[in-house]
Order: C-alpha cells, then sequence, then structure tokens
C-alpha cells in the first residue's frame, strides 16, 4: 500500500490474544519479563522488548509507527510535547563549543533555547533570514552542528526550499539537519524526501486535531534517533500511553481534516485579500505570497494557517478579536474549531519590537487557525468583527 491515508490506518500495534479489532489503551508503567534470562537479554539489547513505558509502550509504539509510514522515516520517538521534542532534537547532540544554525522565523520558545538557554552551555547560533541558499552555506562554521528551521514559519508564514537545503545537507554530511514540519504536517509535506535528517512535530496541534492532548514526535534515520534515545531514556521526557492512543485514532483522519482545513483557509485567504481594512494577507497558496512558487513545489497544499494585519495595529487587532463570536481566542492552533490569535501579545510576546517586526509580527498581526466549519460561518464571523471595528 503506497497511498498516505491506507498505510496510516493500516498501520496497527500487534493484536494481543483477546484478538481485539481495535487497538487498546495500555495502561501499564512496565511490563513482565517470562524469565530472568529473558529480562538480561532485553536489558543487553539482545532481544527487543517492552521494559518501561517511559521508554516504550504499545501505544507510543503504533503512533510513532504511523508517524514514520507518513514520512517515510526509519525511526521515531514521541514526547510529552512539542517542545520537549524541539528541545530534545538540540540538547541529544550538542556539546560546548558547538554551534547552531537557524532560520531567524521559528517558534518564540525556540528562540528562547536558542538565545537563553543554549549559550549557558557554550553553544552558540547565528541565525539566516532569507532562503537565499548561500546565506545558508555561508553561516555554516567549521563547529555547525546543527541547520535547524521551521517551514511554513510560525506566524509568518516564510517557506525555506527544502530541495536547495537537502542537496546543501550532502556538502556536509556530519551536519544534522533538522525541521519543525508541524505547521505543514507530513500530509502536506515530506522533509526526509529531500535529504533532511529528522522532521519534528507538536502532535498537540493538526496530529491531534481537536485540542485534547499534548504530545510531540521526532522521526529519522535510525542512526539519530538511536542516539535520541540513549537522551530521553535518562531524562524522561515520555508521552503518555494515553495521549499516544488519543493520537494515533487522530492521525487515522489527518488527511481528510486536512484537506478541509486547507480549502476553509484558501476561501478565508482569498476573501481577506480583498477586504479593505486589512493591510496584508499571508498564505503559501496565493498567488501573491511572495513564494507561491516554492510552496506549489514543496507543499501538496497551503496549510491551515493565515496570518494577516489589520488596519489600526494592536488597538484594532484587540477590538477585532473581541468582536468575535463564533471564533475563539487562544494560543493553540491545529483545532477542529477556528482560533484567533494575537502573536505580539502572546506566542511571541518574549521577542523584542524589533525581533517581532523582522519576523513580520506586527501589532495588528493575527494567526488564525482555520478549524473545520463551514467556510461560510469563518469568512462571515471575521468580516461582522472587521465592520464593527471601523
Amino acid at each position: 500500500m503506497k497511498k498516505d491515508q491506507s498505510r496510516i490506518i493500516r498501520e496497527q500495534a500487534p493484536r494481543s490474544a483477546t484478538r481485539e479489532h481495535s487497538v487498546p489503551l495500555y495502561l501499564t508503567s512496565s511490563f513482565i519479563f517470562d524469565s530472568a534470562e529473558q529480562g538480561r537479554a532485553i536489558f543487553a539489547e539482545e532481544e527487543e522488548g517492552m521494559v518501561y513505558s517511559r521508554y516504550a509502550n504499545p501505544n507510543t509504539s503504533e503512533f510513532i509507527n504511523r508517524v514514520c509510514a507518513l514520512e517515510n522515516a526509519e525511526a521515531g520517538l514521541a514526547f510529552a510535547s512539542g517542545m520537549a521534542a524541539v528541545f530534545a532534537s538540540f540538547a541529544a547532540f550538542i556539546e560546548a563549543g558547538d554551534h547552531i544554525v537557524s532560520s531567524r522565523a521559528i517558534f518564540g520558545s525556540t528562540h528562547q533555547l536558542l538565545t537563553q538557554q543554549f549559550p549557558k552551555w557554550g553553544v552558540t547560533y547565528s541565525y539566516v533570514d532569507t532562503a537565499n541558499i548561500d546565506e545558508w552555506e555561508k553561516a555554516i562554521q567549521p563547529n555547525t552542528k546543527i541547520v535547524f528551521l521551521e517551514s511554513p514559519s510560525n506566524p509568518g508564514l516564510e517557506l525555506y526550499d527544502l530541495e536547495k537545503l537537502g542537496a546543501l545537507k550532502k556538502k556536509y554530511p556530519n551536519v544534522i539537519f533538522s525541521i519543525d514540519n508541524c505547521f505543514a504536517t507530513p500530509y502536506l509535506q515530506k522533509p526526509l524526501h529531500f535529504g533532511f535528517d529528522l522532521s519534528i512535530h507538536s502532535a498537540t496541534k493538526y496530529m491531534d486535531g481537536q485540542g485534547r492532548v499534548l504530545g510531540g514526535v521526532i522521526v529519522g534515520s535510525k542512526e539519530l534517533i538511536n542516539k535520541l534515545m540513549f537522551f530521553i531514556r535518562h531524562t524522561g521526557p515520555a508521552m503518555s500511553p494515553f495521549n499516544a492512543w488519543v493520537l494515533s485514532k487522530s492521525l487515522e483522519t489527518l488527511g481528510l481534516r486536512m484537506d478541509r482545513h486547507c480549502s476553509n483557509a484558501y476561501a478565508l485567504a482569498e476573501t481577506l485579500e480583498q477586504h479593505s481594512e486589512i493591510k496584508d494577507v499571508k498564505y503559501p497558496f496565493l498567488p501573491s505570497h511572495p513564494q507561491y512558487e516554492l510552496a506549489k513545489k514543496q507543499m501538496k497544499a497551503g496549510g491551515g494557517i493565515v496570518t494577516f494585519e489589520v488596519k489600526g495595529g494592536k488597538e484594532r487587532a484587540f477590538q477585532f478579536i473581541d468582536e468575535l463570536e463564533m471564533i475563539r481566542y487562544t494560543s493553540n492552533l491545529g483545532d477542529s474549531r477556528t482560533i484567533a490569535t494575537h502573536p505580539a501579545t502572546t506566542t511571541h510576546a518574549k521577542l523584542t519590537e524589533e525581533e517581532r517586526i523582522n519576523l513580520g509580527i506586527h501589532p495588528g498581526t493575527i494567526r488564525l487557525s482555520v478549524g473545520l466549519e463551514d467556510k461560510e460561518d469563518i469568512i462571515g464571523d471575521i468580516i461582522q468583527a472587521l465592520e464593527k471595528t471601523k
């Protein structure tokens, strides 16, 4: 089976002796050994087997295997949250004296890791402001350990050429090329296909899709995942079996949901682009997006996020949010329900004003996670809030 929808639904944990059709919850902290010798062999990694749910569990294994099937990855690991996954993707590999190259357009907490936490460990970083591949190569130093980026970025929806970055990876085989693929999901974009080493997701977002549980996942080569496994075995950022069970079931409808998210988002973006009270609209599959051709080249569709700037700055943005009737205001995204967020005062509030402006985050910027409601209702709520705040 080659199609995503078939592969993900048919990827299941082995059935137990009860012959269940749907995988049950394995709410157990540990697993029994049949003999002392088997316990020794499993701990010595001479025999495969579950030991402790902090290391592995049938529910987390099924979830990981489904993401691997979508990403065409050799192996993966699940984490308690998306940021636990992002942190581990750095911390498992860096040492004092190492250097990290990153796109400047990254999530606020990731920015804090690079600028506040890792310098304490003697790790330096360089930001790249452009998609120009020559600038990425210039940023790589002899001590560079990791190249990291988000594409599309949060919340500015900037894109980077994954094919060209994959070609750059071939020139620097000892550098780990890692991407936060959360906004696109593996349904819309497959970075490993372009040569990336690791693909990272906040499973809290579209993989869950209903705002219920936290989770993160990293997939990539067996070699790197094995090194990550050593790190997480001794630091403990494990995903709970219950969250893995929820997320694994949610993945069965990921493609169906993403199709609807994308079609709704595109319709909204087209409408907002024509509205007199909107200064700017960003959506990767709008022809007006500066990287439209690149988006069409490396993404199946434009995703479920629309970022726009209302006229009138912060005051108007706050008024607009308060006038929304159906759409709710929260900092999450990827939900079945449409969500509005004001990045400058929430997700990216810890950045300086200059840093936010460099990322395209203005006082009037709104990030809209477009849900699965009827598009007419989503658009209608946005329009009425704009009209009320003229």
